[in-house]
C-alpha cells in the first residue's frame, strides 16, 4: 500500500529513517548552540535576527541535502545546475529567503528522485524549524532601547557633563562609536542606552538638546536597528 512513498528511500542504498530523523534534528540543535553563540558574542553595529534564524535552518538544510544526494553523482551534478541556475537569476539580500529557497530546492530533488519518504519527513522538520522559530521570536535581542548619535562641540575632557546626564535616564549606556570631527572641533559620538523608563524618551532627547555643546542630535529605536 505505501511501496509508492518508500520504494526510492530503499534503492541501492536503503535509507535508514530513524537516523534520517536523528540526523535532522541534531543539525537543529547544533545550529541552535551556534546561534546562541551568535548572538550573545555579537557586538558589531548591525545585528540581523534573519542571519540568526538562517543560522539553525542552514545546518538542517544541508544535512538533508546529503541525504537526498547519498552517494549519487548525477543527483549531486544536478543539485549544482539548479544552485548555479538559481544564483544567476536571482540575488537574495536576506539570508533566510536562502534558506527559503534552498529548501523548496532540495525538496523538489528528493520528490524528482522519488524519495518521498525523506521528502516528507524532511518538510515537516523543516517547517516546524522555520514556525516554531517565527513563533518564539528567535534571534531577538534586548541590550538597549534606544542608539543615540550627536556631534560633541566641547572639550573631550568635558564629556562628563553628558555621561551623567545619560546616567540619570539608564540602566546603562555605552559609547560605540567616537570619531573626531572634520572640522577639528569636537567629535561625532554614537551610544547605545538602556532606558530605565522607556516612556521616558522624549523627556531625555529634550535634555540632549538643552546640554550646551550639543548639536546633530539624533536617535533611533534599537529594534529599527537590528535588521540593517
Amino acid at each position: 500500500m505505501t511501496d509508492w512513498l518508500f520504494h526510492g528511500d530503499y534503492a541501492a542504498s536503503p535509507l535508514n529513517f530513524p537516523l534520517l530523523i536523528l540526523g535532522l534534528l541534531l543539525a537543529f540543535a547544533c545550529g541552535q548552540v551556534i546561534a546562541w553563540v551568535y548572538m550573545t558574542t555579537h557586538s558589531g553595529l548591525s545585528y540581523s535576527r534573519s542571519f540568526t534564524n538562517a543560522l539553525v535552518l542552514m545546518p538542517i538544510l544541508v544535512a538533508l541535502v546529503m541525504q537526498v544526494m547519498n552517494n549519487n553523482v548525477v543527483t549531486a551534478f544536478g543539485l549544482m545546475a539548479i544552485f548555479a541556475i538559481v544564483r544567476f537569476r536571482n540575488i537574495l539580500r536576506d539570508t533566510l529567503d536562502t534558506c527559503y529557497v534552498l529548501s523548496v530546492i532540495v525538496l523538489g530533488i528528493a520528490c524528482g528522485t522519488e524519495k518521498f519518504a525523506t521528502a516528507v519527513i524532511g518538510c515537516v522538520v523543516i517547517v516546524s524549524s522555520m514556525v516554531g522559530l517565527w513563533y518564539m521570536s528567535f534571534g531577538n535581542r534586548h541590550r538597549f532601547d534606544l542608539i543615540l548619535n550627536l556631534h560633541w562641540n566641547r572639550l573631550p575632557e568635558e564629556l562628563g557633563a553628558l555621561q551623567r546626564l545619560l546616567e540619570r535616564h539608564s540602566l546603562k549606556t555605552y559609547c560605540a562609536s567616537q570619531h573626531s570631527s572634520r572640522e577639528g572641533v569636537g567629535a561625532d559620538l554614537s551610544y547605545r542606552v538602556l532606558l530605565r523608563d522607556p516612556s521616558r524618551v522624549d523627556d531625555l532627547l529634550d535634555e540632549l538638546r538643552k546640554l550646551n555643546g550639543i548639536s546633530r542630535l539624533t536617535s533611533m529605536k534599537a529594534e529599527d536597528e537590528s535588521e540593517i
